[in-house]
C-alpha cells in the first residue's frame, strides 16, 4: 500500500507537474522594447566584437532569479529564423546566454557576414508572452581567422600540475 501511494506521487510528478509549469509563460511588458546599441546595422568590424545589449520597459534579471516584467539576454548569431518560443532557448555557438545577467559581451567571429538579434529569456530561458526579440542586425567582420585551439599536453609533476 505505501508503495503505491509513491507511484502515484511519482507518476503525478512526471505527468501533470510537467505540464502545468510549462503552460506559465512569463508575462512581458507591453511597452517592451529590446535592441542592440552597438554594434551598429551594417558596420564594419574587427576582433574581438564588443556587443552592447539595450531593453527598456523591462528589467534584467539572472536565470534562476523570477521577478516580474524581467528576465535575461540571448544573443542569436546567424540564424534564420527563431528558436521555439515555448521551449528553453538552445545554448550553443548560434544561441548565446547572458544568465548572469550581462547586458553586453566581447565574441570573437570568424571574418565575413554575420546577424545579431536579442531575445529576452525568464528565468527558465524561456521567451516572454509576447516574445521580446530586437530587429536583426548585419555585421561585417574583418581581420585575421580565429586560430584553432592547439591541444595542450601536460606530463604531471606530481603535485597536480605540469612539467
Amino acid at each position: 500500500m505505501k508503495n503505491y501511494f509513491f507511484n502515484i506521487l511519482f507518476l503525478l510528478g512526471i505527468f501533470i507537474l510537467p505540464t502545468t509549469h510549462s503552460a506559465e509563460k512569463s508575462k512581458a511588458a507591453d511597452d517592451a522594447n529590446l535592441y542592440i546599441i552597438s554594434p551598429l546595422d551594417g558596420a564594419t568590424v574587427s576582433n574581438p566584437v564588443k556587443i552592447v545589449f539595450g531593453l527598456k520597459g523591462m528589467g534584467v534579471a539572472p536565470a534562476g532569479i523570477k521577478f516580474n516584467n524581467t528576465g535575461h539576454h540571448h544573443l542569436l548569431i546567424d540564424l534564420a529564423e527563431l528558436p521555439d518560443i515555448n521551449s528553453p532557448i538552445p545554448s550553443d555557438d548560434n544561441h548565446r546566454h547572458f544568465g548572469k545577467g550581462q547586458t553586453e559581451a566581447v565574441i570573437e567571429f570568424e571574418p565575413g557576414e554575420h546577424t545579431l538579434q536579442l531575445m529576452l529569456g525568464d528565468h527558465m530561458h524561456i521567451p516572454h508572452d509576447p516574445v521580446v526579440v530586437s530587429k536583426k542586425i548585419k555585421i561585417n567582420v574583418e581581420g585575421k581567422e580565429i586560430p584553432p585551439q592547439e591541444e595542450t599536453k601536460c606530463i604531471s609533476n606530481g603535485y597536480g600540475g605540469c612539467k
